[in-house]
């Protein structure tokens, strides 16, 4: 299988990037003092940006790679009436652009000097997709990259597979996204990247906005929950024969990333308001994920809109997350999944600093 394509941005934070330092447009320079490295998703629902700096060897006692310096999450709903109009509209437009504006502000005020920005499903499919890009250049001065489906899981591959049970033999990982879902199966390894270890990967044209825009989203009867989820199972029927002759062990899990798996786990623990060092590794039994995914269920709309967890800017897509989850865990029953928070963008930084480190 090939590996990851190449990064055509990793040098490329709008025109001053690619002079030593980030300088977007009309905004200050910062000298190099030290390698600050930025990662952008621009997904079907968010806009997410992290910004870090290496960890030198010698502190790296966590395992950790990296320190955050910044952090950006905006839900912009690019996709927002994509599936029935197959164009980006200009509202959906107007918001990311802003979004973008802020993460540009980010990056300069933390002076990066590398980066690598992507857009995923949403820019895949619109008509508009590659003249969305293109005014986004012409805006912000960002660059940004459309990537493919395997790009997006190995990428979501190399930012959690350090989640991943060491002794497990196998490990299905999926990224249920808005526009899209990635699955991929891990087999074990010590010392590799994540993307070293995909043995195999599919990515579902299902989402948690296309669900839910084609079945509800905001009032969802059992049988609409049966049918989306009826509907992802067949449609992990391929990839489920693939990897069916991969061996598994009885440490085998699933390991989950996106905002249906986070919402869930806060939802889950009761937190008042989300907290990621609860989150982020967070282990649930397949009973635990039973219940909460119930509780949702049985949540109405103003009740989700409520939550701390869920809020109005996720109330009508998280059930239709859950439906995706659910045919997962009938194609792959498992005792237990593992949650991330982390994925596309950390594994965009990983890669970024392991192509500047120093050959051995």
């Amino acid at each position: 299988m090939p590996s990851i394509e190449a990064t055509r941005s990793q040098n490329a934070v709008g025109q001053g990037a690619r002079q030593g330092g980030f300088t977007p447009e009309g905004g200050p320079r910062f000298a190099r003092r030290t390698a600050t490295y930025a990662a952008l998703d621009l997904g079907t629902n968010n806009c997410r940006l992290l910004v870090a700096r290496p960890i030198r060897d010698d502190e790296k006692g966590s395992g950790e790679n990296f320190r955050i310096v910044d952090a950006f999450s905006r839900i912009v709903r690019l996709g927002e009436g994509l599936s029935q109009t197959g164009r980006l509209s200009e509202p959906a437009i107007q918001r990311t652009i802003d979004a973008l504006f802020v993460c540009r502000e980010k990056m300069a005020a933390r002076g990066v000097t590398r980066a690598r920005m992507i857009a995923t499903e949403a820019c895949r499919a619109a008509a508009n997709g590659a003249d969305f890009i293109e005014r986004v250049r012409e805006r912000t001065g960002l660059e940004l990259e459309i990537i493919s489906r395997e790009t997006e899981a190995r990428l979501a591959a190399a930012g959690c597979a350090s989640l991943a049970d060491s002794g497990a033999k196998s490990v299905v990982l999926f990224d249920i996204g808005g526009g899209s879902s990635e699955i991929v199966w891990l087999a074990s390894g010590q010392g590799v990247s994540g993307a070293e270890r995909v043995r195999h990967w599919t990515s579902l044209q299902l989402g948690v906005v296309t669900l839910a825009e084609r079945f509800g989203g905001a009032e969802v009867t059992f049988a609409q929950f049966s049918a989306m989820t009826d509907l992802v199972e067949a449609e992990l029927q391929h990839f489920l024969a693939r990897a069916s002759n991969e061996e598994r062990c009885h440490r085998f899990h699933l390991l989950g990333t996106s905002g249906t798996v986070t919402t869930l786990a806060g939802v889950h623990l009761n937190l008042p308001r989300y907290d990621r060092r609860r989150v982020d590794g967070l282990w649930m039994s397949r009973d635990e994920i039973d219940a909460v995914m119930k509780r949702l269920r049985n949540m109405s709309y103003s009740e989700r809109i409520q939550n701390s967890c869920i809020g109005p800017d996720r109330a009508d897509l998280v059930l239709a997350g859950c439906a995706i989850l659910e045919g997962i865990r009938r194609c792959f029953p498992s005792d237990r999944i593992r949650i991330a928070d982390r994925g596309l963008r950390e594994g965009m930084l990983l890669e970024l600093m392991r192509a500047d480190r120093p050959a051995e």
